[in-house]
Order: C-alpha cells, then structure tokens, then sequence
C-alpha cells in the first residue's frame, strides 16, 4: 500500500462511499495474511469487518501497522479475544513513503516492543517505493536496511513491500544477507521470472485481489509455479479488492475471492487451496 499521505486518493481507489459486497463462505480455516484495519475505510466499521470476515471463513488477519503511533494506539483494541471472530496478529514496520517522518528515537523503542508483544509475528511491510517521489530512495534504502537488521536481531520474519524497485529490493536484500531468512513478499503482481527470483531464495509469495483481474495473464502464469507450502493469499485491504469487486472498498471477507480465483488457475479445489494457504501463514508467523 503507499503512504498515509495518499490518503485521499486511496479513499476513493478503495470506494468508501459504494455498499458493501457479499461473499463467498469458505470452511473457517484461512488466513488474510496482509489487512489495514485500522484504516479510515474499515476502523469505522471494525467489528462488523470482522464478523463479515468470520462468516467468509477466516481464521486468522495480518493486521499491518504502518507506524508506531498506531500500534500504541490500536493494539490494546486491536488484540482483544473476540469468540466466534478471527484472531488478529500484528506486523509492524514503516513503510518506505514515510521514512522521512521517523524519529531516531522509534527505532529501539520499536525493538522493544517487538521483544515484549507476542501479537507482533513479523517486521513490515518494509522495502522499497520507487512510484511515489516524496522521499528520497536513499533515505528509504537506509529504514529498510536498518529494518532488516532489526529483524534479524530479533529473528522476526520479514515482509516485503517493493513497488517499481524489484531489483533494488532484491540488491539490498542480498546485500543483508536474507536468502534462506523467513520472507514473505507481499502483494506479489510479477511474473514467473520474478516469482523464480524469489522462490530460489527460499521465500514465500503472498497473492491479492488483482491475480483475478483480465489484464494480469502474466501473473497468473506466475502462480501456477508456487510451491503449495509457500503461497499465501491477502486483501492488503481497503485497496485491491478482486473480482467481481474491483474498484469498490476492499475487506477481509473478500480474500476468498482471491483464494478462489488462484485455485482455478491452479486446477485445485477452492476449500483445499484455502485451508493450505491458511496453514502456511499460520507457519510462517508462528502462530500456533
């Protein structure tokens, strides 16, 4: 997703004003791996985003927090045992269209909430983000490298956000040293090249909404050659929402479109692909 100064734009790309969508219901076993709850779009509406999304059959939501401030603000609220509603757990990190807003001071303060919140499974979305200009790319490259290293300390799981930047993604996580290290690069919309990129590396590959839409052929043709064991589904919601919902407000409940529209193309049962998917995030951040 890009940064909270967009959020104008995003409003309208998300469709805040149009209704709400029906969904499929799929069994209660998957797992949206990438979710902006917190967003003005979905907040407003929070617990019924959540029972939406009990109902289409999800276990578990990523909750993403893009900064600091919102992690100590929402996760109190956020983190709460809700019966009958999917579990949320946390991701953290600052994304790279706001790395000129991050004081020195966050940084250890976010380490250690890292080492003290359980709810915090991974360190992002971080990376790179060469299609907005506002910050600079050497700024961005030094919070992501700086971010990396702290996950490393850490041994967190790392996700990845890499808009128009995938060989400066690639260079900077080779430099680190991450091949083999537990990565999840998230919003995956590349090709079988790009996915072998990755999947040599060792690394999981998370699919949204636009896998479903006409246009993106050569991302579908990617699809058919992730590993069973590293593909995840996500909204990264309220954006991207898939097919037949395209251009109105993203949810939760909608990532079993998405699971649905990869377990066509990859010849499997939507119930199967749904529950494996559910199964390696729930592996890949821990979660018991």
């Amino acid at each position: 997703m890009s940064s909270a100064k967009h959020a104008k734009e995003r409003a309208r790309e998300a469709g805040k004003e149009r209704p709400l969508p029906e969904s499929l219901s799929l069994p209660r076993v998957g797992a949206d791996s990438h979710a902006h709850l917190d967003s003005d779009q979905l907040w407003p509406e929070f617990e019924s985003v959540l029972e939406r999304a009990a109902r289409a059959g999800l276990s578990h939501i990523g909750q993403v927090f893009l900064r600091h401030s919102a992690y100590l603000d929402r996760r109190e609220l956020m983190g709460k045992t809700r019966p009958g509603l999917p579990e949320l757990f946390f991701l953290l990190g600052i994304h790279p269209c706001d790395g000129l807003t991050v004081t020195e001071e966050e940084w250890p303060a976010i380490e250690e909430d890292f080492r003290h919140d359980d709810r915090l499974r991974a360190v992002g979305e971080i990376g790179l983000d060469f299609y907005w200009k506002e910050c600079p790319r050497d700024v961005q490259e030094r919070i992501f490298r700086l971010q990396l290293r702290i996950a490393a300390r850490l041994d967190r799981p790392v996700v990845i956000h890499s808009r128009d930047a995938f060989a400066d993604t690639l260079r900077v996580l080779d430099d680190e040293g991450f091949a083999g290290r537990p990565l999840l690069w998230h919003c995956f919309g590349g090709d079988e090249d790009a996915a072998r990129a990755l999947l040599n590396r060792g690394w999981h590959i998370s699919l949204p909404g636009p896998v479903t839409y006409p246009a993106n052929s050569a991302l579908r043709d990617a699809v058919r050659i992730i590993p069973g064991d590293r593909l995840l589904v996500e909204t990264d919601c309220p954006y991207l929402a898939p097919v037949p919902w395209r251009g109105r407000r993203n949810e939760p409940a909608l990532c079993a479109f998405t699971a649905a529209a990869v377990a066509e193309v990859r010849g499997e049962a939507a119930d199967e692909l749904w529950a494996r998917c559910g199964d390696n995030a729930r592996r890949f951040f821990g979660i018991a």
